[in-house]
């Protein structure tokens, strides 16, 4: 069973180009349904897997719709592999239906919001953390960059003088994006302040921590979190939400949506236009707040 479930994520690494999160999270999703049904992947039918999906989402406690979906989307690959393989005939999900899921609205901050919390770093001190600290929110705000993609930055790819950035994305796909002028000065003032890497494999490593080495996704997400309770930001946000941010306000602002697509990096112009119903649900609360016919 194990080797099964390690060529399955070499599959996913090495052949689909999957980032590593979604390789772990469809593996550990694989791994717990096979312990629980206590089958071989070739004998799985479909009613063990129906059985297994009710009862992970039975009760209070169970999976979300969202859950659910993602859930069902990790077995239909791995049972798509089986057939790919020859292992199996025929993939047993085909035929469950997945759960209807309602537009997700994800949240999205003010620009006065966005500024608040960028300012919210105080770098007169001279500490060079609050330098890196500056930067990271500039370019997730300024780049909308995703969180990995941060982590992952190198300084090699930043080119302030012509003002864009190289970022390498989900499935290492390449893409560059206009740096501005302000998050360019911002990453500039942390170049100057950065301590030596802890080795020659980290030199061109963007963002380090205190220990010369990579700053991790979690620090990034207690940096954000940390950041909006100074500036008194009231919301549950995630370095994500500065991208969701970037990319409402630059449509809001009569960006064209392909343009946005381009700089996120999203496969489908389709995800890109969640971001366009952001800004209608936000118009359509001021409207209805305002309706003569409203409830008191």
């Amino acid at each position: 069973m194990n080797r099964i479930l390690q060529d399955y994520r070499y599959y996913l690494r090495m052949e689909r180009s999957l980032s590593p999160n979604t390789v772990a999270a469809y593996g550990r999703d694989v791994e717990d349904f096979l312990a629980a049904v206590e089958l071989e992947p070739r004998s799985v039918r479909p009613d063990d897997v129906e059985r297994y999906l009710a009862a992970r989402t039975a009760g209070d406690g169970g999976l979300s719709k969202r859950s659910q979906a993602r859930l069902l989307s990790s077995l239909r690959s791995f049972f798509d592999w089986l057939v790919l393989e020859g292992e199996r005939p025929d993939n047993p999900c085909e035929l469950i239906a997945a759960p209807k899921l309602g537009r997700y609205l994800p949240a999205v901050l003010s620009v006065e919001e966005v500024t608040a919390i960028l300012e919210s770093v105080d770098t007169r001190q001279g500490s060079w953390t609050a330098f890196r600290d500056r930067a990271i929110l500039e370019i997730l705000y300024g780049c909308g960059l995703r969180v990995s993609e941060a982590c992952g930055l190198l300084i090699s790819h930043v080119y302030l003088k012509e003002g864009f950035v190289r970022v390498v994305g989900k499935g290492n796909k390449e893409r560059l994006v206009p740096l501005g002028e302000v998050a360019a000065e911002a990453f500039s003032a942390y170049l100057d302040a950065r301590p030596q890497a802890a080795e020659p494999a980290f030199d061109d490593v963007a963002f380090l921590n205190k220990n010369g080495r990579p700053l991790s996704r979690v620090a990034i997400f207690n940096l954000v979190k940390s950041q909006a309770l100074k500036a008194g930001v009231n919301k549950e946000i995630s370095p994500h939400t500065f991208r969701h941010s970037f990319a409402t306000h630059l449509i809001e602002n009569g960006a064209d949506l392909r343009v946005v697509q381009e700089m996120l990096g999203h496969e489908s112009i389709l995800t890109t236009e969640i971001y366009t119903h952001i800004d209608t649900a936000t118009w359509q609360a001021e409207v209805l707040s305002h309706h003569p016919r409203r409830k008191a």
